[in-house]
């Protein structure tokens, strides 16, 4: 078994985005395991730290062409893509954790979907644990991203992220 985590530094946005496009090619590498599954992916990172760009970048390697904004007034923005449900969550609004209960939104972590949260300690021990972790910080130049495989699907989506890094340059 690889290490449960895996630390980058990102040097700029396109660094970012090759992290982004990394992630959506490991998950779409396991369709039949997130059919059966589902998948939680965590984001947390202060204000400016680059978790709606890592989303959008992965949405966009999935395919998603229309706008992808940052769900942080909505809350949840919804994406089908092949047989995915993909839910992308901001949770920065949240003042109580029980506004995710309140919010209906645990129906949609399910088999078939892939769920990206982002400010995730804002749902508290409401929100269902995630399988992988994402935590981005902001550096003096760039930032740096640390990934955790939290359950066993998540570990296998780590190893598929390292596998994709492979192929790209994220630590210029």
């Amino acid at each position: 078994m690889m290490e449960p985590t895996l630390a980058l530094i990102l040097a700029d946005e396109q660094a970012t985005s090759a992290l982004g496009a990394a992630i959506a090619d490991a998950l779409r590498a396991m369709t039949s395991a997130v059919e059966q599954a589902g998948m939680s992916i965590a984001i947390a990172g202060e204000l400016g730290s680059g978790k709606t760009s890592l989303v959008r970048a992965l949405l966009r390697r999935f395919g998603v062409t229309g706008s992808v904004k940052s769900p942080t007034f909505a809350l949840l923005e919804p994406y089908e893509v092949s047989r995915l449900h993909l839910y992308h969550f901001d949770f920065y609004r949240f003042k109580n954790p029980y506004e995710f209960v309140e919010s209906g939104f645990l129906d949609l972590f399910q088999p078939g979907s892939i769920c990206l949260v982002e400010w995730p300690e804002r749902g508290g021990k409401y929100l269902p644990a995630a399988d992988l972790s994402i935590q981005l910080t902001v550096l003096e130049s760039g930032r740096s991203a640390a990934i955790s495989a939290n359950t066993k699907i998540g570990e296998q989506c780590l190893d598929q992220i390292r596998t994709y890094l492979k192929t790209v340059r994220v630590d210029a």
